[in-house]
């Protein structure tokens, strides 16, 4: 295997395109106009993609906006994303704050409508962990 990214189908590529590039600093890898595809500052092998949902390349009977997704990114600092998120004035779905099973994350939508997650590793809750079992 050489790569696994979701293609996410969408009305809304451009947006799309400057939502993941100015919150995440993802690059441009390919944008034909219809499908644009991202990858990681700092590893390519981790990207996402964005295909026009009613292009010829989409069977129509999977011609539709996404929905029921959550898109996970861990980060080196989630407050200094949210940071960023603020500055560019994205909706806040959960506020920043840290989780008894060791993350510190916070909530945002992406032009889609799409839930994204933004996380970095913290240290658990010892009483949380010791009663996972």
């Amino acid at each position: 295997m050489k790569s696994l990214f979701p293609d996410i189908c969408s009305e809304k590529l451009q947006e799309s395109k400057a939502f993941y590039s100015n919150l995440l600093g993802f690059k441009e890898v390919v944008d034909i106009g219809w499908y644009v595809q991202l990858c990681s500052p700092k590893d390519e092998n981790l990207q996402v993609a964005f295909v026009e949902h009613n292009h010829d390349s989409i069977p129509k009977e999977y011609r539709e906006l996404p929905k029921g997704v959550v898109v996970t990114v861990e980060v080196e600092n989630a407050d200094q994303v949210f940071s960023t998120a603020q500055s560019m004035k994205l909706p806040v779905v959960v506020p920043l704050k840290n989780e008894v099973w060791g993350q510190r994350h916070f909530m945002t939508l992406d032009p889609n409508g799409l839930l994204v997650d933004v996380y970095h590793m913290v240290e658990a809750d010892p009483e949380f962990m010791n009663n996972t079992n």
